[in-house]
């Protein structure tokens, strides 16, 4: 990895390759001498060929790819394994439990991560950090009720002493320990990268951090890649700073609607004799409020250099992932009732200029 011009080495990894629409799991070592002529005819030894279960995995691919990479490695992955989802955008984690791991009771432990941090590819084994930021990840619910954040509500001390505690996923020595070992051993792996910035935080913190991060894509993704422009380059004129009041206020419109949709189920939920009037209910986090959407993204946007992911799909040909960034939102609205039309205006946008052949000439 390299930083600030200064490279930064790691090395006794073992890498895998899992041929593309495989569903064995199985996994070769890879073979990096090999051309890609070459590795279509590759009969490696048996020594080469990977089959045992993983015990954690850090998803990075493209959304896109996500749901296909995941059933590939099904085989290999179990109710004790832990799951790590590292995408931009929103949708992905549903889009799994819907198409790959359907059983919640047999399905592996997750971890949502929301990163700031920037980098790009460069070569084989070379990424290049140009921008430093966060990583705050949280644990999904389990679906065998074991308490994640237990710690937090524990009333034996004072607010501001309680934390998020290891032994709240599993304590050593403990009969929890097996089915929990991965998760556990994840979570303070993830929490030991302070180059990266990297946060245990609860849940809905988490979900807070994703859905402005999402506003940012879905405001920056899609205007550039309809202009052909870098980040830097938006938000100057009072045209863009129109349309992305509109893509702010319609995405605060549909966090609003789904946290009152969600409040409500809860309150039914309730037992009938309980007095709701005392229930603590969430409130709208005021950072996904409109107005300090819109002061998240210009800030964030004035990272000159920068080229958003979905413009340099459509130069490269490539799927994008408009539908995990204003997609998702103009889904929700459909969800609550909530008119979307400018952000489903730019994913209609978006897609007819992946249409257009970037060589096209009048």
């Amino acid at each position: 990895m390299e930083a600030r011009g200064v490279v930064q080495s790691c090395g006794g990894f073992q890498c895998e390759v899992v041929e593309k629409g495989e569903i064995s799991g199985v996994g070769i070592t890879f073979n990096p001498n090999l051309t890609r002529g070459q590795a279509r005819n590759y009969v490696p030894p048996v020594e080469d060929i990977h089959t045992r279960p993983i015990d954690s995995l850090i998803v990075t691919t493209r959304p896109t790819e996500t749901v296909d990479a995941l059933s590939n490695l099904l085989p290999r992955l179990n109710a004790s394994s832990t799951v790590v989802l590292f995408q931009d955008g929103m949708g992905i984690f549903e889009e799994i439990m819907q198409h790959v791991f359907r059983n919640p009771e047999t399905r592996p432990n997750f971890i949502l991560a929301s990163n700031t941090n920037q980098a790009w590819f460069k070569d084989n084994y070379h990424v290049v950090h140009t921008a430093h930021g966060t990583v705050d990840f949280g644990i999904v619910p389990d679906p065998r009720k074991r308490d994640f954040e237990a710690s937090l509500v524990e009333e034996s001390k004072p607010s501001h002493e309680r934390q998020l505690d290891l032994d709240d996923i599993a304590q050593l020595g403990n009969p929890s320990h097996v089915q929990y070992r991965s998760l556990r051993e994840t979570v303070a792996a993830l929490s030991s990268l302070d180059t990266l910035g990297t946060k245990w935080c609860p849940m809905a913190d988490v979900q807070v951090a994703m859905r402005k991060k999402l506003v940012i894509n879905a405001a920056v993704n899609p205007l550039t890649a309809i202009l052909g422009c870098r980040n830097g380059a938006l938000f100057r004129d009072s045209g863009s700073k129109s349309i992305l009041r509109n893509i702010c206020k319609e995405a605060s419109d549909v966090f609003r609607a789904q946290l009152e949709h969600e409040t409500e189920s809860y309150l039914d939920s309730l037992a009938p004799n309980t007095d709701k009037s005392q229930v603590p209910l969430d409130r709208m986090p005021p950072e996904l409020e409109a107005e300090s959407l819109m002061d998240e993204v210009i800030r964030t946007s004035k990272r000159q250099g920068n080229v958003s992911s979905t413009l340099s799909d459509i130069r490269h040909g490539r799927r994008t992932e408009i539908q995990y960034l204003n997609g998702y939102l103009v889904v929700l609205g459909k969800k609550y009732g909530v008119p979307t039309p400018v952000n489903a205006t730019l994913c209609h946008l978006v897609r007819m200029r992946s249409a257009v052949p970037l060589d096209q000439r009048l």
